[in-house]
């Protein structure tokens, strides 16, 4: 056989039985992007992010979550979280305001932020993370799932660890716009037509039950909206008269027929451009 035939057998089989992934050098970026075909973690220089102080109407939301990230930050038991509600009202921003303000207390808490799609290949990534002398936050972000769906048996992975446990130094946070990660329609057809009604839908139901902190998002009334919109001027140094800001606001949300923190920064991205300000 000639040379060039065994290195094509030999990058055939490295295709098949990859090497094992090396960790990357964690100290170089406070996040990363997880990737899978190949496995890797990317890592990133910049976070698309808005201050904890500009989210406004969650303020409990907020203190909970926090609270619960300093403690797991420091090397104490916390709980993972399920952030659930609204569209558009900071779910997802909140948790990458949280790690902000952790690392900005000197506390070098890392954020690795994990697709749906990828919940597969969870096991190799927290294999990885488990022996990394560094805290991780695993994010997942608008997470649910459909009837057909196996993907949420990969998440108990994180939730439960299994037999070896979830590791230490890895804590998972969540969004979604359902409580139960699942349509209730769904829920509901399960229900009515299976055999055993009960346990038709336990399983996927049951796996919300897994995360220890539930944090509940609402629709906005307007005086909040406005109270965003405000903030966010006042953080980017855009002076607006405070009657034309208001009609302009409100007429904003009426034509997108929706109010929510999301709507309020659409509204202020367009503000800022007219006045000249880059955000």
């Amino acid at each position: 056989m000639s040379d060039a035939a065994l290195i094509r057998i030999a990058i055939a089989l490295e295709r098949m039985s990859p090497a094992p992934l090396e960790a990357p050098d964690f100290a170089e970026a406070e996040a990363f992007l997880w990737h899978t075909s190949p496995d890797q973690l990317e890592p990133i220089a910049k976070v698309s992010r808005v201050d904890l102080d500009l989210l406004v109407g969650i303020d409990r939301s907020r203190d909970v979550l926090l609270e619960n990230t300093l403690r797991f930050a420091r090397g104490m038991s916390a709980n993972n979280a399920l952030l659930w509600g609204a569209r558009g009202m900071g779910k997802s921003s909140l948790v990458k305001a949280v790690h902000a303000q952790i690392n900005a207390q000197g506390l070098p808490l890392k954020v690795v932020e994990l697709q749906r799609e990828d919940l597969p290949s969870v096991t190799r990534l927290l294999a990885l993370l488990r022996g990394a002398p560094y805290r991780f936050l695993l994010f997942c972000d608008d997470l649910s799932f459909s009837h057909d769906d196996q993907h949420y048996k990969s998440l108990k992975a994180v939730l439960d660890g299994g037999i070896a446990g979830r590791p230490d130094n890895v804590i998972f946070y969540a969004t979604s716009n359902r409580r139960h990660l699942m349509p209730r329609d769904m829920i509901e057809n399960e229900r009515s037509s299976a055999i055993n009604p009960g346990e038709a839908v336990e399983e996927k139901v049951s796996l919300s039950d897994r995360f220890g902190l539930w944090l509940g998002f609402h629709p906005c009334d307007q005086d909040q909206y406005l109270s965003m919109i405000e903030g966010y001027c006042a953080a980017h140094g855009v002076a607006v008269d405070p009657e034309v800001l208001r009609a302009e606001a409100i007429e904003w949300q009426a034509t997108r027929g929706s109010r929510s923190g999301r709507v309020a920064w659409q509204f202020f991205v367009d503000l800022a451009g007219r006045h000249g300000v880059v955000v």
